[in-house]
């Protein structure tokens, strides 16, 4: 699979920055202008104790922000599904 363009991955972490400043507005606590500028880093995963074993680690990630690139794929693919679908519908009626 090739890389990600430059434009795609600016793309990215502009959407990940303003997710992360969009929460830092709904957290309750001092003025957003007193806040530091959240850097463009993606965010890491949230690790908590469970209650009913204190070895374990149950890790949650916020799933949409990291797959933001999926639906954008999938719809890609559907088009292009889509198109192949019509055009072998297209020549069986006309070789048909």
């Amino acid at each position: 699979m090739p890389k990600k363009s430059r434009r795609a991955k600016a793309k990215q972490r502009a959407r990940v920055e303003r997710v992360a400043q969009e929460r830092l507005a709904q957290q309750p606590g001092p003025a957003s202008a007193e806040a530091p500028a959240p850097t463009s880093v993606a965010p890491r995963a949230q690790v908590r104790r469970t209650q009913s074993s204190g070895a374990q680690l149950a890790k949650t990630q916020d799933l949409a922000s990291r797959y933001l690139y999926v639906i954008p794929e999938a719809k890609r693919i559907g088009i292009i599904a889509g198109s192949i679908i019509v055009i072998l519908i297209i020549l069986s009626f006309v070789l048909g």
